[in-house]
């Protein structure tokens, strides 16, 4: 079940009332992991003026580190991992996801931002890892075969 992100930093970016948006996001199967992501939020004023209401920039950034002892619980070991945040960045359009993915070879943990539209995918991303070699990790599970 994705969680929900805790507003840790808000950026006023121009005088229409913009701002840059930082959410801390603590990933609910793994402890010890937390995730910060940026995103732009529109002000009214921007909305009115550009006549588009309903929509924020797909534009986002986020950045993943270990900020306690790691535990992973049953997480999903495909390729396409599992999604651990997501919210809306406009009212029915589109939404900010975080997915997680386990890197079996290198040891480590991808986390992408991504936007997700009804109608078209966006290319804008971005990517953290959080490294597991040479770290004390406990698998609830047991480590991957």
């Amino acid at each position: 079940m994705p969680v929900r992100a805790e507003t840790v930093g808000e950026v006023g970016v121009d005088w229409l009332g913009n701002d840059i948006t930082i959410d801390a996001v603590s990933d609910p199967k793994v402890s010890g992991v937390t995730c910060h992501v940026t995103y732009f939020d529109r002000s009214v004023i921007d909305r009115l003026k550009n006549g588009n209401w309903f929509e924020d920039p797909s534009n986002n950034s986020i950045a993943c580190r270990q900020t306690g002892p790691v535990t992973i619980g049953d997480i999903d070991l495909s390729r396409e991992g599992e999604e651990v945040f997501r919210e809306g960045l406009s009212l029915i359009w589109k939404s900010l996801v975080v997915n997680r993915i386990y890197d079996k070879k290198n040891n480590t943990l991808i986390y992408l931002a991504h936007s997700r539209q009804v109608t078209d995918g966006s290319a804008k991303m971005s990517i953290s890892t959080v490294p597991l070699f040479d770290r004390q990790v406990t698998w609830e599970n047991g480590p991957p075969k």
